[in-house]
């Protein structure tokens, strides 16, 4: 479960759009090299080593370091976690009614079928 301190550090990492990029760079590119984002961004390398030491004390990112290369992954754990926390409780009304909707329309396109076929 994550403490406040934790879901702080992870909307704080999210908060700027850099590590946003990153995120999305590395969710297209598992395992990516620090070398090949920093490539990706107009920055300096310690600009995105700082970005970079952001996510990862938020625990965003997750690195494995091979020879001299260190690899990057996105753990997403931390959102869902957010997510299970503020979202879900909510979203779960809207999803039993989206069902009831869906199953009116349903029943309204059988019923205008059979209509149609009487005809």
């Amino acid at each position: 479960m994550l403490t406040d301190d934790d879901m702080s550090a992870v909307f704080r990492a999210l908060s700027h759009e850099s590590r946003r990029k990153m995120l999305d760079i590395l969710k297209a590119k598992p395992g990516c090299s620090v070398g090949a984002l920093a490539q990706e961004f107009d920055v300096s390398r310690i600009a995105v080593m700082n970005h970079l030491s952001v996510l990862e004390q938020a625990g965003l990112v997750t690195s494995e370091k091979k020879g001299r290369t260190r690899h990057l992954y996105l753990n997403a754990v931390p959102i869902r976690m957010i997510q299970d926390r503020w979202l879900d409780a909510y979203s779960e009304p809207f999803a039993g009614r989206l069902t009831s909707i869906k199953a009116m329309a349903e029943a309204a396109v059988r019923q205008d079928q059979g209509d149609d076929d009487n005809e």
